[in-house]
């Protein structure tokens, strides 16, 4: 059997005090994500992979989490490649901040997290000005 690798992590928007503010970037993320190929054009960044709650009370208090995971063969050999993607989404998004893990069998987890500088990225911003780390756990020992 291949090398699995496992990808979550989620998406965070920043609360605001307009609702209309709030539904307006909910509603733009929403389109942006609903935008992305399914899985069979382009099997990194498929919109079936990403989730979240719409409507307030429903899992949405203040601010909108967008939830994404998915399983892949051996995706660390292309993972620069899911990271341009990523960040190439992140772009098109409102969010403050983004977290990704990365689990794989053979070199162990690593954690990459997106913060906005600003303590919010809009689309309209243009590049990233983000501060990025990346954290690592152990792989398995043979």
């Amino acid at each position: 059997m291949e090398s699995e690798s496992i990808v979550y992590g989620c998406i965070r928007d920043w609360p605001s005090d307009s609702a209309e503010e709030s539904r307006l970037r909910r509603e733009i993320n929403h389109q942006v994500l609903g935008a992305l190929p399914d899985g069979d054009v382009w099997p990194f960044l498929g919109r079936e992979m990403f989730a979240f709650c719409q409507q307030p009370g429903d899992g949405l208090y203040q601010t909108q989490v967008i939830h994404f995971g998915a399983s892949y063969r051996a995706v660390e050999y292309e993972w620069s490649l899911w990271i341009e993607h990523f960040e190439a989404l992140l772009k098109r998004l409102y969010w403050g901040s983004a977290v990704v893990h990365l689990d794989t069998e053979l070199s162990g987890t690593h954690t990459f997290r997106w913060e906005s500088d600003s303590g919010f990225h809009s689309p309209q911003d243009g590049a990233l000005r983000v501060r990025c780390a990346w954290e690592r756990e152990g792989g398995l020992r043979g």
